[in-house]
């Protein structure tokens, strides 16, 4: 296909390169990408055709203006984010350039989850029971209500930040202070008079499903299966996706996901939603507007051979997003901590005589004489290396991966001198 002809797609924002090469590798195929970026990209360019640096990427009016000029000078077929803080932002670009993708008010039902409980609560969706608070007296009064367990948790986070299990009062008043001070990592740009949410405690297995949205109708394309520890913090290390997962064609997960869509008036784009399979079936957790974190979107493509690249661009330009399965095998990604609180890392790597075969990739996520802790002082930011797998079958996923946990190689203390701090 001639450049010219490629449709012409806005990206707001990159990330860490080891999580999101492999998404703007795929959409420049069939793309033509301009990035949004606050500095000049450096392992980008090889993937876009052209790049704007913009003081801000929270600062949604202000890129809409800036997308307005580049509009002028080419049109612009779609906007891409896969960030969780600048879908919002992002929604005031897709709004002034009347691209799919859905305006400030749509983002904000997915990205503040009181507002997500409260439309899904009037369109009949099962989930939690759940109540808005501000103080600790707020927070007791409703967890009284709803009935012991329960979680606490923010309402505009993400990654399980501030997310904690609490069964009696006495945890309540002990934990509060954690989930009301969990802060992300950029500013959150959310109006939220009630910070927290106070939630009933369901049960069962966590999964996530991310999905294509075209003129509302909802294609689930993954189920990422969690792996969750140390409780009650409810950290994700880790997640297996298989190809020939049965929820794929789970009519009562998929009226869930289909039906909180429609409450939501999600209609074009890429979302991942959270549910916990419950002896009662699903109850819906959270929906974000962006493909999923932690590389799930990766294991999905390991998987099924449905790019996640190439989908979440045709649909973000209007397009019909090809989610033809090639195959059916499983992926799996597993995440490592520290043993201790406040360690200083001196390196990080691998025997690579004892990673097995199945091992797709593994990676350190922290710099020499970085200080982290596990949970719950490093929720999420604890992490300091990933392995991911694939195979034919789960078990066989799950082994791999515990086999690279046992290959992982972490030096403490001090690093040598000439190291990068």
């Amino acid at each position: 296909m001639a450049t010219h002809d490629r449709p012409h797609l806005l990206v707001i924002a990159t990330g860490w390169r080891v999580y999101r090469e492999y998404l703007l590798r795929s959409i420049s195929e069939r793309f033509r990408v301009h990035l949004f970026h606050v500095a000049e990209p450096t392992w980008e360019k090889e993937y876009i055709a052209g790049w704007t640096v913009v003081p801000s990427t929270i600062d949604g009016p202000a890129m809409a203006e800036e997308a307005l000029r580049l509009a002028e000078r080419e049109p612009v077929d779609g906007v891409l984010c896969w960030d969780e803080a600048r879908i919002l932002p992002t929604a005031h670009v897709t709004e002034a350039l009347g691209v799919p993708g859905g305006g400030p008010d749509t983002i904000l039902r997915v990205r503040d989850k009181g507002r997500t409980r409260a439309a899904l609560d009037a369109a009949g969706v099962p989930q939690p029971r759940s109540a808005p608070v501000t103080t600790l007296d707020e927070a007791l009064r409703a967890a009284e209500d709803i009935g012991y367990p329960v979680v606490l948790k923010p309402r505009g986070l993400a990654a399980s930040l501030g997310v904690v299990r609490v069964k009696d009062a006495g945890e309540l008043r002990d934990r509060f202070e954690f989930s009301l001070s969990a802060k992300a990592p950029d500013p959150v740009g959310l109006d939220m008079p009630t910070p927290l949410l106070v939630e009933e405690c369901v049960t069962g297995e966590e999964i996530s499903v991310d999905a294509v949205v075209r003129h509302g109708e909802v294609s689930a394309l993954y189920v990422g299966r969690k792996v969750v520890g140390y409780p009650p913090y409810m950290e994700e290390v880790g997640h297996v996706v298989a190809g020939d997962d049965p929820l794929l064609s789970d009519k009562g997960l998929l009226d869930a996901l289909q039906n909180a869509h429609t409450a939501l008036d999600f209609r074009d784009g890429w979302t991942h939603t959270e549910f916990i399979l419950t002896a009662d079936g699903p109850k819906l957790i959270e929906v974000n507007g962006r493909l999923g974190g932690d590389m799930i979107p990766y294991l999905g493509r390991l998987a099924t051979g449905v790019d996640p690249g190439h989908a979440a661009a045709a649909v973000a330009c209007g397009l019909a997003p090809d989610v033809t399965a090639a195959h059916a095998r499983a992926a799996g990604i597993r995440f490592f901590y520290p043993a201790e609180e406040d360690t200083t890392i001196a390196s990080v790597g691998f025997d690579q005589n004892r990673l097995p075969e199945a091992i797709d990739q593994v990676s350190p996520m922290v710099l020499p004489g970085t200080v982290v802790s596990p949970p719950p002082k490093g929720i999420v930011l604890g992490r300091i290396a990933f392995a991911t797998a694939v195979t034919d079958t789960v078990p066989e996923c799950h082994d791999a991966l515990q086999a690279a946990g046992a290959a992982l190689v972490v030096e403490t203390g001090a690093p040598e001198s000439g190291e990068p701090a």
